[in-house]
């Protein structure tokens, strides 16, 4: 074991430390992957607050929702994330660094604090990983999500060698 995979490690007990657990996550809702890997790369779908299928989170930043609910249901759509990449390379002591996080911000055109909302899953990603988890990232606004949800994510994720 790497010593990055040794302190990854420490994510699993990380989340039990912070009183988190990972949701379950059912099947996809069409004809995709949850995750992908091509190589030591692991691309990983979009993921919702809702993604157990427990509606929360609903609505639009700026208009229903606060900035501080949607920093809550962007850590939430991490864990749901989370979730598929454990389910993918077996645990989360596999990660060797998060690349890229793309996050999608279900709100009123006038909205302006989408980096904000977004910091949720960054925030949460340093929490359980620490350095490895610095990524480039990118934070949008858009117009809806599905099931009116009020955040998505999608990830690129650095995993070990099988």
């Amino acid at each position: 074991m790497s010593e990055t995979e040794h302190k990854n490690a420490d994510a699993e007990a990380r989340l039990s430390e912070l009183g988190l657990e990972l949701p379950p996550i059912g099947e996809p809702g069409g004809r995709y992957a949850k995750a992908v890997r091509s190589g030591s790369l692991l691309f990983v779908s979009g993921h919702l607050p809702d993604s157990s299928e427990t509606p929360c989170h609903t609505g639009k930043l700026g208009r229903d929702l606060t900035t501080e609910q949607g920093y809550e249901a962007a850590r939430q759509a991490v864990l749901s994330m989370l979730t598929s990449i454990r389910a993918e390379i077996g645990d989360l002591g596999g990660v060797r660094r998060i690349v890229k996080l793309f996050g999608m911000v279900n709100c009123t055109e006038d909205f302006t604090e989408q980096g904000q909302v977004i910091n949720g899953a960054s925030d949460l990603l340093f929490e359980l990983f620490g350095p490895v988890s610095l990524h480039a990232r990118s934070a949008v606004g858009m117009a809806q999500l599905p099931r009116n949800n009020c955040v998505e994510l999608e990830a690129i994720v650095e995993v070990a060698h099988v």
